[in-house]
């Protein structure tokens, strides 16, 4: 179901595999920034860029998901080859 409707709303499997690629970036970049940046030092920027870190098999798998549903959509509408 939600699937679906992130489908009917546009979303394509392209477009969550991009966001789990630059969750992947953010949370390097986090990381080194709040390694510079903070002054609680490391274990605070492992945290942040952990918790980043986490949103990439999220999106990476409901990309997987889109790309079964597009997939499976596309079979469903396309008319039967007739020999």
């Amino acid at each position: 179901m939600i699937i679906k409707m992130l489908h009917e709303k546009g979303l394509k499997s392209e477009h969550a595999y991009c966001a789990g690629f630059l969750s992947i970036g953010l949370s390097v970049a986090s990381w080194f920034g709040s390694m510079k940046l903070d002054p609680l030092g490391v274990a605070r920027a492992d945290r942040c860029g952990i918790f980043i870190g986490e949103w990439a098999p999220t999106f990476f798998a409901i990309g997987l998901a889109l790309a079964n549903y597009e997939h499976n959509h596309e079979r469903a509408t396309k008319p039967p080859i007739r020999a």
